[in-house]
C-alpha cells in the first residue's frame, strides 16, 4: 500500500504581520509549524501502516525551510519524505496548490491520499478536495474515522450536521482528516535522530513536469485585492432595572438598535 500523507507548514503564532503591497502573509522571522490538522493526518497514516501494512510518504510544497516540517513527519514515524520547492509556486491560491501536489502525487504514486480538513492559516479546506479533482480520485471530508479497509474500497465515518456519515470509499482514494481521528503520537529520541540525518528528496516544477500556466500565480484565477487586519473597539455597558423582565426589555432595546436582533 501506497500512502501519501500531504502536510503543510504554517506561522506558529497569532501576531502575523501582513504585506500591504503584495497582500501576503510576512513569513520571515515567525516561527512555524505542521499544520495541527495535518500532524493528524501523518497520525491517521501511521496507524494505518501498522494495522495495514504499506509505506508513508510525507509531501509538502513550500519554500527551503518547509524540510523542517517534513523531518516533524519523519519523526513520527513516516518512511520518506518529498518537498517541492520552486520560486514558480509563489503566490499559488488553493487551485495551482493542489494542482502541483497533485503532480507531485503521480510521480511519487499512491492508493490512497490523506491530507488534515484544512490549514489553520488558510482555512479554506479546498487543496484536499482539489488535488483529488485533478487526480480524479474518490474523496471523504471531515473524516474521523476508519472503520474497515479491503481491497478495493474502506469504510470511513465522516462528522456531519448532528452525527457522522458512514461512507464506502472506492480506492484510491484522498481521506481529509478530523483531530478527532487521533492524537499525534509525540516523536521519538530515536526517530528525531534518525529524521535529522535522513535525505529529503526535492522536486522543482521542471521535476514534476507542471506546466508555468498552471502554477504559481499563473495558475491562480484567485486574485487577493485586499488584506488587512481589522481593528477591533471593546465597548461595555451596564445594565440596571427594577427586575428580571425589565432587564429583558432594556437588552432586547439595545440589541435592535445595534442591528443585532
Amino acid at each position: 500500500m501506497r500512502i501519501v500523507v500531504c502536510v503543510k507548514q504554517v506561522p506558529d503564532t497569532t501576531e502575523v504581520k501582513i504585506d500591504p503591497v503584495k497582500n501576503t502573509l510576512i513569513r520571515d522571522g515567525v516561527p512555524s509549524i505542521v499544520n495541527p490538522f495535518d500532524e493528524c493526518a501523518v497520525e491517521a497514516a501511521l496507524r494505518f501502516r501498522e494495522e495495514h501494512g504499506g509505506r508513508v510518504t510525507a509531501l509538502s510544497m513550500g519554500p527551503p525551510q518547509a524540510e523542517t516540517a517534513l523531518r516533524k513527519c519523519l519523526a513520527m514515524g513516516a518512511d520518506a519524505a518529498v518537498l517541492i520547492s520552486d520560486r514558480a509556486f509563489a503566490g499559488a491560491d488553493t487551485l495551482a496548490t493542489s494542482f502541483a501536489l497533485a503532480r507531485a502525487v503521480q510521480k511519487i504514486g499512491a492508493d490512497l491520499i490523506f491530507c488534515g480538513k484544512m490549514a489553520i492559516d488558510g482555512d479554506t479546506a479546498q487543496v484536499g478536495p482539489g488535488i483529488a479533482e485533478h487526480l480524479s480520485l474518490t474523496q471523504v471530508t471531515n473524516v474521523q474515522k476508519i472503520k474497515e479497509a479491503h481491497a478495493d474500497h474502506l469504510l470511513v465515518e465522516r462528522v456531519c450536521d448532528g452525527g457522522y456519515e458512514l461512507v464506502r470509499a472506492k480506492t484510491p482514494a484522498l481521506l481529509a482528516v478530523e483531530k478527532a481521528v487521533g492524537e499525534p503520537r509525540y516523536p521519538s529520541v530515536r526517530g528525531s535522530v534518525l529524521a535529522q540525518q535522513a535525505e529529503i528528496t526535492k522536486w522543482s516544477a521542471a521535476d514534476i513536469e507542471a506546466p508555468e500556466e498552471k502554477i504559481g500565480l499563473n495558475g491562480s484565477p484567485t486574485q487577493v485585492m485586499q488584506i488587512f487586519t481589522p481593528e477591533t473597539q471593546l465597548h461595555s455597558e451596564m445594565l440596571q432595572a427594577p427586575n428580571e423582565d425589565a432587564l429583558c426589555d432594556i437588552l432586547i432595546d439595545k440589541l435592535r438598535q445595534a442591528e443585532i436582533l
